[in-house]
């Protein structure tokens, strides 16, 4: 165990330094960060004196090797904009994307298993037709145009639920939560169902492809011919089973959401980490987008790996030792 999570943290610093190198290049030939900080009316002598202060000056490969000896020791520059820390702008933002991405997983899954266990158990009910057509819009709409539709059902025409923002928040120790406020939920109910909706899709196929594989299994036989009732055959034996690949695909969904969530916190107005990337990549704000890069992808594998962990937890026969990570 101790060995595969070492290979782990091994390959997530091989990565983060490789994908930390693309991005940096990438936006040095994408534009002049100066020409976003300086006035219209700026002379040439201006311009040069703002990209001497940041750095802007020196070679790109001398501009990298700054930025990586800053990075090892946990300092990921400033914001060209601002002038703040990049990871702390990011850590900032990051307990809105994460609240939203739990609530959104969170009602994907509390739909998405029991229908795809009842579509698994009665493939050929009309209800089952149903669901398996709804989890086909839910895949083929794209996110933006839900969230369009969303607002201008609920927030427009009925003006039930606010159209944009997080709403009041409370603090827990350093976190600023707005679950714990009727008006957060008011805000968070329309992003979270519009991700909600493609997730739990995919939490339906992915269950009832697994229910229907673990029916023909001997367990579940014998456990029939024991005289257990369904109930307590699907409780015991089935969802144990079936929840090896529902976690698995979960986690990953989970992941992406947080890494990914830039369309949907753009047209909510939501102020997540998504929202800041956009916002920092048409601006050329490059300590930010590095930063958020090197932080996504160090979270992306540690989630793999809790993930793994979890799995062989689930599943004893799975061993972490001879796993290929």
């Amino acid at each position: 165990m101790l060995a595969f999570i070492i290979r782990r943290l091994l390959q997530a610093m091989l990565v983060m330094a490789v994908m930390s190198g693309l991005v940096f290049v990438g936006l040095y030939v994408v534009g002049d960060p100066v020409s976003m900080m300086a006035s219209a009316e700026a002379t040439d002598l201006e311009r040069d004196e703002i990209r001497a202060n940041f750095g802007l000056d020196k070679p790109l490969w001398q501009q990298y090797g700054i930025f990586m000896s800053h990075a090892l020791q946990l300092d990921f520059g400033k914001s060209f904009l601002t002038g703040q820390s990049a990871m702390g702008l990011i850590l900032e933002r990051m307990p809105a994307t994460l609240e939203l991405a739990i609530v959104s997983m969170g009602l994907s899954m509390l739909v998405g298993v029991p229908l795809g266990i009842w579509a698994g158990l009665r493939p050929n009910a009309i209800s089952t037709r149903g669901i398996m057509t709804g989890s086909v819009l839910g895949f083929s709409l794209p996110n933006f145009w839900v969230g369009l539709m969303l607002i201008m059902v609920f927030a427009v025409y009925l003006g039930w639920l606010p159209a944009s923002g997080r709403g009041a928040t409370r603090h827990i120790g350093p976190l600023d939560l707005s679950v714990l406020t009727l008006d957060g939920w008011s805000r968070l109910l329309l992003p979270a169902v519009t991700i909600a909706l493609a997730k739990g899709a995919l939490i339906i196929r992915v269950t009832r492809a697994a229910t229907r594989e673990a029916l023909p299994m001997d367990y579940i036989k014998f456990a029939r011919a024991k005289g257990l009732g369904w109930s307590r055959i699907l409780r015991v034996h089935l969802l144990k089973n079936i929840m090896i690949p529902i976690i698995t695909v979960g986690g990953l969904e989970f992941g992406q959401v947080v890494a990914f969530a830039v369309v949907t916190e753009t047209i909510f107005a939501w102020p997540g980490m998504g929202k800041l990337l956009l916002d920092s990549i048409i601006t050329l704000d490059r300590p930010v987008v590095v930063a958020y890069l090197i932080l996504i992808v160090f979270f992306l594998v540690m989630l793999n790996l809790a993930v793994d962990i979890l799995y062989s937890v689930l599943d004893p026969r799975v061993r972490l030792q001879g796993a290929k990570a």
